[in-house]
């Protein structure tokens, strides 16, 4: 019977729409469950979506939807995009899409809970008791802050989230505990004594720090009055469970924990590996072991946290400042093989990373189109003009030393992948392409095909160059699979390379006599400029009006003007002011839904306060950092009660029609408070 792998993403909340973290994630995870299928394991790999508690219920009355109409829509639109990705099951990703309101995972979630609190701790007390919380609460982090974990800005006196910028809620009720001060110190040992438990050691030192500072018993429930969105406490159903330990134990229900066939559970709750990122890593470890080990069950093998994406300067990705990659910005333009490759090759795997739109087209273009896209190309070509595209007979010798190269970058390519070491496996397969690539240039095979005597070396250079591709189609596999699957049917390999084991390649598998098949570049090469100058269209919003409505008067209450009246002189011209100014900040303004409010820089002591009718047209923090003319001598006036100090111009048709209005801007880099003359 083959050996068990388990693997999960976390599974996400469902409070926003999804975005690169989510992709990332779950793109990893499938790539090493791809890899572990290809070494004989049999596999389970779960994604999902976590949808109890606060925040979605506030989410939901927010938008005008019902809790479930909420969940609905998130978990949909992920789908949509691992589906687009290549990562649901029809395409050989996830067997489970989780969601923690199946009806399955309300019983097996609330058998979880009696499991754990039939059971004593380590020291011997209950497991779960009922008593009196007080203290602040985040709603997007789903947790309870203690007063080393939260922060009070300056000018506020209320407690605020470090990590979501925002004021903590004060929570005074009833609370059922679990006891996890009793774990303190069987997670220390645990984690000392078996350090593969928890991954990279950087992290595994952060929870390990802060296990040694002391746990906090930790209120598992919270009364229905406050938190209807949840799943009933078992027993009492004015309380529903914490949203942690509720969302926690998916990763069992999922396989059938808690119902009469627990066959799935038993079998791949073996050997199990999550994949968080490393803002959840104390909740994966400290409180999910906790409660495992409380339950009696077996803990899982690895959690491994990566890091953050970062754009290409290392700031951290936000709407505010505009960085943010989008998903539907990365399907347009970029084929899903190179978005894999990317985030595989270019993040460390555990640390963060840095993502920008140009890094991703360089390095498709470098290790893909001229890479692995080239060699394939010159390799298929080459054998289709001088061997009429059949792979050639072969020497059995490595006098040179070739085969064996392969064979040591292999092994360093199956060491890496089997210590997750991602970035570094493919490192390896790509000193493979650099190695075939000399090898190609160095013999010459356009000047051996001139000559009748070298007939049998160059039968051995192409099929090198033949049988490399082979070993890297199966190696690629499970980064970039849909490519490394359409170059080996280009090589006529008619067996599938997913089931092909990368650590038992041997040389010379690819049989002489076979019939390849030539087509478009795998990698075709990207037009940086225009790729580039298509996505900053993309993610221009349409532009809009030039003043607000408070600015504008009716043209039927105008009188009509004569010709002569409707010139002006450039005395009347010069009173007016224009000036370069640079967007600081950009805001909407409650329940006004045409204005927006911005502070400008022209140069000035201090930015000044403009409000005009862009809202309807603009996202106000894509305008945070745009040059843009103001009328710097309009007289000011209040609208919405607050204070306009100035106008910023903009393009519209007088009636309004044709394209929304654009902001007035520049081709040339401008100095801030520069004159228009």
């Amino acid at each position: 019977m083959a050996e068990t792998f388990y693997i999960t993403t976390p599974i996400y909340y469902a409070n926003s729409l999804p975005h690169l973290g989510h992709l990332y994630t779950t793109i990893v995870a499938d790539t090493i469950r791809r890899y572990k299928r290809q070494r004989g394991f049999d596999t389970y790999f779960l994604t999902g979506t976590d949808e109890h508690g606060v925040n979605i219920q506030r989410a939901a009355e927010k938008n005008g939807r019902s809790p479930k109409e909420q969940v609905d829509l998130i978990a949909g639109e992920l789908k949509q995009m691992f589906a687009a990705f290549g990562l649901d099951r029809a395409h050989g990703g996830y067997d489970i899409f989780m969601r923690t309101t199946e009806p399955f995972h309300y019983a097996g979630a609330q058998q979880f809970w009696l499991d754990i609190a039939k059971n004593k701790t380590p020291k011997g007390n209950s497991t779960i008791y009922k008593g009196f919380y007080e203290g602040w609460f985040c709603a997007p982090c789903a947790e309870f802050k203690t007063e080393e974990q939260y922060v009070i800005p300056e000018g506020s006196d209320e407690p605020h989230c470090p990590i979501h910028e925002r004021p903590l809620d004060k929570v005074s009720e009833e609370s059922y505990f679990f006891r996890l001060s009793d774990y303190q110190e069987f997670l220390i040992e645990l984690l000392a004594s078996e350090p593969q438990r928890v991954r990279p050691e950087a992290r595994r030192n952060e929870v390990l720090s802060f296990l040694h500072g002391g746990l906090q018993d930790l209120s598992i429930s919270r009364q229905r009055s406050s938190v209807s969105w949840g799943i009933p406490v078992p027993g009492d159903d004015g309380h529903v469970m914490y949203v942690w330990l509720d969302a926690l134990s998916n990763y069992i229900t999922a396989l059938g924990y808690g119902s009469d066939d627990t066959e799935v559970f038993e079998k791949y709750w073996q050997d199990v590996t999550h994949l968080v990122g490393k803002d959840i890593l104390r909740f994966h470890t400290v409180y999910w072991f906790s409660f495992l080990h409380a339950a009696g069950l077996k803990l899982p093998s690895t959690v491994f946290a990566h890091g953050m994406w970062l754009d290409a300067n290392g700031r951290k990705m936000g709407k505010t400042i505009g960085n943010t990659i989008e998903v539907d910005v990365l399907l347009k333009h970029f084929q899903v093989d190179s978005v894999r490759y990317f985030v595989l090759r270019d993040m460390v795997f555990g640390q963060d990373g840095k993502f920008g739109y140009e890094n991703l087209i360089d390095r498709a273009n470098a290790d893909l189109a001229s890479g692995l896209g080239n060699l394939a190309s010159r390799t298929l070509s080459m054998i289709a003009k001088y061997r009429d595209g059949k792979i050639p007979a072969h020497s059995t010798t490595d006098a040179d030393g070739y085969a064996s190269a392969v064979l040591a970058a292999q092994g360093d390519f199956v060491r890496h992948f089997d210590d997750l070491e991602l970035s570094q496996a493919i490192e390896a397969a790509w000193s493979i392409i650099s190695a075939a690539d000399k090898m190609i240039s160095d013999a010459k095979p356009w000047v051996l095909a001139k000559d009748a005597a070298c007939e049998s070396e160059l039968n051995d250079v192409l099929y090198r160059a033949a049988e490399t591709l082979r070993w890297l189609c199966v190696m690629l596999y499970p980064s970039i699979p849909n490519s490394a699957a359409a170059i080996a049917e280009r090589l006529g390999l008619l067996g599938a390379i997913e089931k092909v084991d990368p650590s038992a390649l041997q040389w010379g598998g690819l049989n002489p006599g076979t019939a390849i098949a030539e087509g478009e570049p795998v990698f075709p090469r990207i037009d940086k400029v225009k790729v580039m100058n298509e996505i900053n269209e993309q993610k221009e919003m349409p532009e809009t009006a030039t003043a607000a409505p408070e600015q504008e008067t009716a043209a039927a209450e105008t009188p009509a003007e004569s010709a002569e009246d409707a010139f002006i002189t450039i005395d009347d011209f010069l009173k007016v002011d224009l000036r370069v100014g640079e967007i600081k900040v950009a805001e909407r303004i409650p329940k006004a839904d045409k204005l927006l409010r911005f502070e400008v820089d022209l140069g000035e002591e201090a930015p000044r306060q403009i409000l005009a009718g862009l809202a309807e047209y603009y996202e106000p923090e894509k305008l945070i950092g745009r040059k843009v003319v103001v009328v710097a001598n309009l007289k000011p006036r209040k609208m919405r009660g607050l204070e306009s100090q100035g106008m910023i111009c903009a393009a519209s048709l007088e009636d309004n029609t044709g394209p929304s209005p654009a902001l007035a801007a520049f081709l040339e880099d401008v100095e801030i408070g520069a004159r228009l003359k």
